[in-house]
């Protein structure tokens, strides 16, 4: 049996995972809602979802991997009430909801590469899987589960028995208290919309042809629709953040329980926390938000920001600062120069010395990916003086395929030259000036970019620079 423990978020306990199908493990994770830039925030839960595959493929489990993309059907409130987001954010930038889809998309893509992330095995939109979606609302529906109201088809959660066991939800408190804002005709608050009528005269720039009208799918058919599709009718771990457990991950067990006829529908619910960002959750709506490129203008590598999540455990809430990136950015830079001083270094190999480190390492992410113990180990074998260099190398190219720091090719600051077209023509403007004896202008040059925060270091191969 395998020996990694995974925290269950619906048992409340971790518990030893074993694939439903041997060698084989399939997960989906809930992917970005693309009407808006994704901030480093929005990065997380990919980090985790990335640990854990590499996590999974260490212990020599074959993966399939599925991430979605929304960019259709998630309201500005998650409990069906308020515009498609995609919608609102095509009609304030004046152009197209797939232009804005495919702008966000492409960044969070590119900053997913950046820190690391391998690319997932599908990648399905929202969008391009809405007859998969008619589908299962049509299944519901022909079972007794579902009720159409003016503004489309809802799922009655009285008729699931489970509905409230993921997120321990207190239904009859909410059906007592609960008020169902802007949908009055629903018959609880908690039903939740499978197929969504845009509201009389009102043209949407997103809209199919169903059994119900005109309309669009609900946010939370979506990933039950597109998991099934990729990962059968039953799959090994369905993973997303800690607020998608009282209503997005609820909703979906509900329906894919119910249209499938399957119990359980997902082995194992795994669900990370919250960046906080100086005392609050970062997010689009507050404005309190750094993207990748603001972090790498501060002169910090992409790479930096995956240690630092590195640093604390993927159910623990991570605070970010300035200053904690810093010292995480530090920390990484001594971890790559150590890491170069290693890689290529010969000598003979004592397998018997390495497997009380890899043990420790395997033991680590084999409890609940505790990645910070994880890293532990990889820097008592960096600095190890009971190893030699080639021991050294081998356990840390090993733990890396996991970490995913990139210590293989990564190349310490200290040795790094940054181009940028505009300062290397200046400086060989400031070299032709040089080798014509025109001292006053080699200085203007030099004083121009000393002003930029550009300092200059000349030797023997050239001049390089560097920003203070």
């Amino acid at each position: 049996m395998s020996a990694l423990q995974l925290y269950n978020t619906r048992a409340r306990r971790k518990v030893r995972f074993e694939p439903l199908e041997p060698g084989h493990v399939r997960i989906y994770s809930c992917g970005p809602t693309v009407y808006s830039v994704q901030h480093i925030g929005n990065l997380r839960p990919y980090l985790f979802a990335d640990l854990l595959r590499r996590s999974l493929e260490a212990e020599g489990l074959r993966v399939t991997h599925v991430i979605n993309i929304t960019d259709v059907g998630h309201l500005t409130d998650d409990a069906d009430a308020g515009e498609d987001k995609m919608e609102v954010a095509a009609r304030r930038a004046g152009r197209s909801a797939g232009e804005i889809a495919a702008e966000y998309e492409a960044q969070w893509k590119r900053d997913c590469l950046r820190v690391g992330c391998l690319v997932p095995h599908e990648l399905p939109r929202a969008s391009e899987n809405v007859p998969e979606q008619i589908e299962m609302a049509r299944a519901l529906e022909e079972k007794g589960f579902t009720y159409a109201i003016g503004d489309g088809l809802y799922f009655d959660v009285s008729k699931f028995s489970r509905y409230a066991d993921l997120a321990r939800l207190d239904l009859a408190g909410q059906e007592a208290g609960g008020r169902i804002d802007d949908v009055e005709e629903k018959r609880h608050p908690a039903d939740f919309a499978l197929w969504k009528l845009p509201a009389q005269g009102v043209r949407r720039q997103q809209e199919w042809d169903s059994p119900w009208g005109r309309g669009f799918p609900g946010w939370h058919l979506e990933c039950s629709a597109m998991s099934v599709k990729y990962l059968g009718t039953t799959f090994d771990i369905h993973t997303g953040g800690v607020d998608h457990i009282p209503v997005h991950h609820t909703n979906e067990i509900a329906q894919s329980e119910c249209a499938l006829g399957v119990h359980p529908w997902v082995n194992i619910w795994m669900h990370e926390e919250f960046l906080d960002f100086r005392g609050e959750k970062m997010s689009k709506s507050t404005g309190n938000i750094y993207v990748l490129d603001d972090l790498v203008a501060q002169g910090l590598e992409p790479l930096a920001y995956r240690y630092f999540f590195l640093q604390a455990h993927y159910r623990q809430q991570q605070t970010y600062t300035d200053e904690a990136l810093r010292a995480a950015a530090t920390g990484y830079g001594r971890l790559v120069a150590l890491a170069a001083e290693l890689r290529g270094a010969e000598g003979p190999v004592e397998l018997a010395k390495l497997e009380p480190h890899r043990e420790r390492f395997r033991e680590a992410l084999r409890d609940d990916l505790n990645a910070p113990r994880a890293v532990a180990v990889a820097w008592e074998v960096a600095r190890s003086e009971d190893l030699s260099q080639a021991e050294r190398w081998a356990l840390l190219e090993g733990f890396d395929a996991v970490l995913g720091l990139d210590l293989a090719n990564a190349v310490p600051r200290a040795e790094r030259r940054e181009s940028d077209p505009r300062i290397d023509g200046l400086i060989a403007e400031r070299e032709a000036a040089r080798d014509r004896k025109d001292w006053a202008e080699a200085d203007r040059i030099r004083d121009l970019l000393a002003a930029e925060g550009i300092l200059l270091e000349d030797g023997p191969e050239g001049t390089r620079w560097q920003r203070a």
